[in-house]
């Protein structure tokens, strides 16, 4: 896969890597000594992921799983030429580690982090802007291209490649999505969990859009979930750009308003945050929305076989 030029909302260009990440992503560890950051980091490399190296305070100078430690980001990226970093740092300290990794030049920044407080992130997605760079997360299960690179805690085994993308505000669904286009005789070329906090780096319609830009992509499964206007800037922006076709779904159909279902930012606060409204704004501009993440993948396969029989 080779890296291609696309604008996205925030910066007139921007560097992509097949949607993001690939086989040729240099990608660093921040928390890379800690238990959840040496758990995954291993999983990444077991994966085939390029990790080449981490970063802890005062541990610079040491190896770990076989890479080298550094102290700093700037530090790793001067040495390794990094250019994507996860983060698992507490929530107390990791919107600084996102605008470390920002500061440091780093092109992809994926926050794994749940819990950051939203004055913290706010003051980080200000800090960010205009930078080049763009953050995945935080709250997320990270991004995968499918056979190329996980940088992320998704179970990579699920990820059959394929042509088929994800965007999901869930983890959990990111995976039975994935599994249900593998199960429907299709695969994945890069899912993207975008996280399910109040304020994260990159929205529904941005990732979207990537993927929608993204040559190597065919369809693209858009999941997301009560709450918030993410779903609905998505679905009008497709209604005069969609080239693919996409297949929605939206969690929490059955959640009473004011009640909130897991993620900080799944709460209904009015009339259009239901479920509801949203699959009836989606179907309105052109998504083939489902009721259940059961059947994603083999409505996926019906479209493109239709619109192959169309083509011929």
């Amino acid at each position: 896969m080779e890296a291609h030029v696309s604008g996205y909302s925030d910066q007139s260009t921007y560097y992509i890597m097949a949607v993001l990440v690939n086989k040729n992503s240099k990608v660093i560890v921040q928390g890379f000594t800690g238990t959840e950051g040496t758990f995954h980091a291993s999983q990444m490399i077991e994966y085939g992921t390029n990790v080449v190296g981490g970063v802890t305070p005062a541990k610079g100078g040491t190896k770990h799983l076989d890479r080298p430690v550094f102290n700093t980001v700037q530090d790793a990226v001067t040495a390794t030429g990094a250019d994507v970093s996860i983060i698992f740092v507490p929530p107390a300290f990791a919107a600084d580690a996102i605008m470390e990794a920002a500061d440091a030049g780093v092109k992809v920044i994926i926050c794994i982090t749940e819990g950051i407080p939203v004055q913290d992130m706010v003051k980080a997605r200000d800090y960010i802007k205009g930078r080049d760079c763009r953050l995945i997360g935080p709250n997320c299960p990270g991004v995968i291209t499918a056979g190329e690179a996980k940088v992320g805690i998704m179970p990579g085994f699920v990820f059959t490649p394929g042509r088929i993308g994800v965007v999901s505000k869930s983890g959990t669904l990111t995976y039975e999505a994935a599994d249900q286009v593998v199960k429907a005789g299709l695969g994945i070329s890069t899912a993207i969990g975008i996280g399910g906090d109040p304020i994260i780096g990159t929205t529904t319609k941005e990732a979207v859009e990537l993927l929608m830009n993204d040559p190597e992509t065919d369809g693209i499964i858009m999941i997301g979930e009560i709450g918030g206007n993410m779903e609905a800037e998505a679905a009008n922006w497709l209604k005069s750009n969609m080239r693919k076709p996409v297949v929605g779904f939206i969690a929490g159909q059955t959640a009473p308003p004011g009640r909130r279902m897991g993620h900080a930012g799944a709460i209904i606060g009015g009339a259009d945050d239901t479920a509801a409204a949203k699959m009836k704004i989606m179907r309105e501009c052109g998504i083939h929305v489902v009721d259940s993440p059961a059947n994603i993948g083999i409505t996926m396969a019906q479209v493109l076989n239709k619109e192959a029989v169309a083509a011929n």
